[in-house]
């Protein structure tokens, strides 16, 4: 199972941060990278700074003859083309699309799998758990309910759009 994580909180010239999501979510499958299931959107408040425009998240399970490696590149090309800028680290951005896991992969170098911060991020977790709810941490073996549990309170707090 290969899982991505969708996050804007900026407008693009899709428009508005959940017609971004839909928009990368079908410039994706231009990339030979097909979305098999999609998340409900969710709004969750920005990180680190919660007075940042909040967020809309979903996850994407999908389907796709890319390696790991090519796959990021071809995440990180499709963010530039909605006007991503990694300039600072949690910025607010028009488009954030992350490898979260590729078949259960462990890997210590470029791309990272499966994602480090994964356990804890209740927005990747939540919408994760709505199209994958027997997935397991392929490093800890915790299920995803397990995952959401140990969260703190107010990160499992995210509401549907």
């Amino acid at each position: 199972m290969i899982i991505i994580a969708l996050g804007a909180n900026l407008p693009s010239h899709a428009g508005t941060p959940a017609e971004t999501l839909r928009a990368a979510l079908a410039a994706l499958s231009i990339h030979n990278v097909r979305p098999a299931a999609v998340s409900r959107f969710y709004k969750t408040q920005a990180w680190p700074n919660p007075s940042d425009p909040p967020f809309v998240n979903a996850v994407a399970r999908v389907e796709t003859a890319r390696d790991p490696a090519s796959l990021l590149q071809c995440l990180h090309a499709i963010e530039a083309s909605f006007g991503r800028k990694r300039e600072e680290r949690n910025a607010p951005r028009t488009l954030d699309l992350d490898l979260i896991d590729f078949d259960g992969r462990i890997r210590d170098d470029a791309p990272i799998l499966p994602h480090p911060r994964v356990a804890e991020r209740g927005f990747v977790l939540v919408p994760l758990a709505d199209i994958a709810p027997d997935w397991r941490h392929p490093v800890s073996g915790l299920s995803i309910r397990d995952l959401i549990d140990r969260l703190p309170a107010g990160s499992r707090n995210i509401a549907p759009l």
